[in-house]
């Protein structure tokens, strides 16, 4: 497993225990995996994704608190954050 793999899928399996639900998750694990930047594609997945079946929701024990330490740990910035937390609510 590459570095990127193991990262993306560390920062999958972490959205999922701070309550974020994910819709088609192998696909997400997969696109994430063979991305040369996880980041972007992360981004784009959750701006563009319901087109390809792929959608995040919070579930009903979403912890905020533990999400934003989670964007900040894996380097994400406060608009791809806050654009995560639209795309919950949507």
């Amino acid at each position: 497993m590459f570095v990127n793999q193991t990262e993306s899928t560390l920062f999958i399996q972490s959205l999922k225990k701070a309550g974020v639900c994910i819709n088609n998750e192998r696909e997400v694990i997969e696109r994430l995996g063979e991305a040369r930047e996880w980041h972007y594609a992360f981004s784009t997945l959750v701006k563009q994704g319901r087109r390809i079946g792929i959608w995040f929701a919070a579930g009903t024990k979403l912890r905020s608190g533990q999400l934003k330490r989670l964007f900040a740990k894996f380097n994400f910035s406060s608009s791809d954050e806050a654009c995560f937390k639209a795309a919950l609510q949507a």
